[in-house]
Order: structure tokens, then sequence, then C-alpha cells
């Protein structure tokens, strides 16, 4: 079982959907990555991450897709790359990544409540 928090401590972390519009391989990872670029909109404009997607996602696959991420963790040096925002997934039955995304489009920006 998890660690129980408040729900004052879960506020303080911001969901945000966005769009990728660029996804790249990332070869200089030490694990099978992705590097995207995801336009949060106007407030937060885009932001880079590396994701480690490879096993269900190619980059041309990727763009236009709406995912969630937290945008206020500080970034994280990666090899050569600053992961500015934590993209959000969830295990398959083999431990391999698969993105959250909203249902139907929403306004890139908008904050999970």
């Amino acid at each position: 079982m998890s660690e129980t928090i408040t729900l004052d401590a879960f506020d303080r972390v911001d969901i945000r959907v966005g769009t990728i519009v660029e996804a790249t391989p990332f070869p200089e990872a030490r694990k099978p990555s992705l590097k995207l670029v995801i336009d949060f909109g106007g407030e937060i404009g885009r932001k880079r991450s590396s994701a480690q997607i490879t096993v269900h996602y190619r980059p041309d696959q990727l763009i236009g897709r709406q995912v969630c991420a937290v945008v206020n963790f500080p970034p994280r040096r990666i090899g050569p790359f600053d992961s500015e925002v934590l993209t959000l997934g969830m295990p398959d039955e083999d431990g391999a990544v698969v993105l959250i995304k909203p249902d139907f489009k929403v306004p890139n920006g908008g904050r999970l409540f």
C-alpha cells in the first residue's frame, strides 16, 4: 500500500495537459527513451521531457497527441538533455509505459483536478 498524503499535498502537484509537437529519439539516454516537446499553451508554453516510452510509441505516432504531465517539478538533467516536465504513464503487464491522456481533446494547459 502507498503512503497516505493530504489533499493539500496532492493539490501542490501541478498536472496539466499538453500536445506533443516534437518527438525524437534520445540515443544518449541510458534506457531507451524519446525526447518530447510538449505545448501546454500560453501560461506555461512549450516544455521538454524525456520519456521511456519506446516500447509502445514511435516518434511519428506522437505528434499531435495530448498527454498529461507534472509541470512544477524542478528540471532534471538526463545526459545532455534537461527534462522540464514529468510525462505521466502507467505500466502495462510487462512494465512498459502507456501514456496517460484525456479521453477527449481539451485545451492545452488544462489542470487536473
